[in-house]
């Protein structure tokens, strides 16, 4: 038995990757020689200060490479080389570029200005190699269903849930697939159909509507510049006695408004007089390093913090994690499997290699500098009219001049060819505010370019309100 010991420095994965990277480079160099023994998994853990969790992980990765194979009862042995050193990744028809589903023709033609999906910065040429890598590493897990979850994964959550100054515990961490499925699970595993679900009365409403979807009642909550109103919270806990309550404190989709620390404070206690569960969705509050703690810092017992990366890393891994109170991990995990299926094994080791490796922190960065320099582009061309922004936020939150409705202005504004959100859309029912507003988002545009340019057709539209718009013929 030999008393190797991996030098991981300088590579950047989760360590059990990293351990089995260390043993492939050996092999190649000659330091392990086939038919050594490898160290027992105890041993190593305790020599590299890891769990033997950790060391068991390597240690299968390793065997399903072909680089060692084990034996019971006599431990693990290097294997010889058997012809490349490993599998590479082929596309047979370098013409065939993927199945598409055609948006209608305005939309297709249309600066998208109703997405929020994180800016790209380069993360295909991070994410591409590493997504390969995943099937060359793990063939047999990345072609099978996700039975167990990782430490790894719950890491990664822990990494990326961590929000000013509140770190979740490890043993909290659910991985799911986005943040608007994290939420939809905890409202299907720990409510009951004919539930209410209290919502702020302007949110991403698709949260309310999948409620509904599932037998739950959706009833507002009156929010306001500080965003959740905790008076109307009271009353409404009083008067309809919800089961949950769902609340975007830091950034609040679409207002822009960051909850005071005092009025969460507030609303935590009302939720503890009222026995009400809390969903707090920090989607956007991702981007904060300086709001108030997020709820689940005052109420680990009953809140259920959820977030993703489809803001400030990419939508299209449709990954997320939530932190809950102990003791519901099944519930929620039986409900994502019965409503939506497993887990995706593929984009949850992708995303948990690029938090522990320290890419998606990169990445993260160069988002936020890049909405940084449009939402000035923003502020530029819209000066003299009414919105709000931030200069973290990846849209603008623009109050329409009369004699413009929301409506009608959103039709305009697809005929002059840029797509954006009115008001009513993010209503949950038909709520008591008026609200003349729409929501011009930047981060989807290719270019700084086209932000300049979309801002420009909406800023002449405005300054043409009286010319109106004739939605009738």
């Amino acid at each position: 038995m030999t008393n190797w010991t991996p030098d991981i420095t300088g590579i950047k994965a989760p360590k059990y990757i990293a351990i089995t990277e260390a043993m492939d480079r050996d092999i190649d160099s000659g330091v392990l020689q086939p038919g050594t023994r490898l160290p027992p998994q105890r041993d190593l853990a305790y020599d590299m200060k890891v769990t033997i969790g950790t060391i068991s992980r390597a240690y299968a990765l390793a065997a399903e490479r072909g680089l060692v194979a084990g034996e019971v009862g006599r431990g693990t042995y290097v294997l010889a080389r058997q012809g490349a050193d490993r599998p590479s990744v082929v596309f047979q028809d370098p013409d065939f570029r993927g199945a598409r589903v055609d948006a209608s023709p305005a939309l297709a033609q249309a600066l998208r200005m109703d997405s929020t999906a994180g800016v790209d910065v380069g993360q295909a040429a991070i994410i591409g190699p590493m997504l390969a890598q995943v099937f060359i590493d793990e063939p047999h897990r990345a072609n099978d269903y996700t039975r167990t979850l990782s430490d790894e994964w719950r890491e990664a959550g822990a990494t990326w849930l961590a929000t000013c100054g509140w770190r979740p515990a490890l043993e909290t961490i659910i991985p799911t697939t986005g943040a608007l499925s994290g939420v939809q699970n905890v409202i299907a595993g720990v409510t009951a159909p004919g539930d209410k679900i209290a919502f702020e009365d302007l949110t991403y409403s698709a949260l309310a509507r999948g409620a509904a979807l599932i037998g739950r009642r959706p009833i507002k909550v009156r929010g306001g510049d500080e965003g959740l109103d905790p008076d109307d919270f009271e009353r409404v806990c009083a008067r309809d006695h919800p089961k949950m309550l769902v609340v975007i404190p830091t950034m609040n989709n679409p207002t822009i408004t960051v909850m005071p620390e005092e009025n969460r404070r507030r609303i935590v206690e009302i939720a503890r007089r009222h026995n009400v569960w809390i969903i707090e969705d920090n989607i956007y509050g991702e981007a904060f390093d300086d709001a108030p703690p997020p709820l689940a810092h005052f109420a680990p017992e009953r809140t259920f913090h959820v977030s993703g990366v489809s803001k400030l890393l990419s939508a299209g891994l449709r990954a997320g994690w939530i932190s809950g109170p102990i003791g519901f991990t099944n519930q929620i995990i039986n409900a994502k499997k019965l409503m939506t299926g497993g887990l995706p094994y593929v984009m949850t080791e992708v995303t948990a290699r690029l938090v522990l490796s320290g890419e998606a922190a990169r990445l993260r960065a160069a988002v936020l500098r890049e909405i940084r320099l449009r939402e000035e582009i923003a502020r530029e061309i819209m000066t003299g009219h009414r919105f709000v922004s931030d200069p973290r936020c990846p849209y603008i939150w623009l109050t329409l001049p009369d004699p413009w409705l929301p409506g009608t202005f959103k039709n305009a504004a697809l005929e002059a060819g840029v797509a954006i959100v009115e008001a009513d859309a993010f209503k949950v029912g038909q709520a008591d505010r008026v609200c003349h507003c729409v929501r011009a988002a930047f981060s989807a545009l290719n270019t700084q370019e086209d932000v300049r340019r979309g801002f420009n057709i909406l800023r002449q539209l405005l300054d043409n309100a009286r010319a109106g718009y004739d939605g009738m013929e």
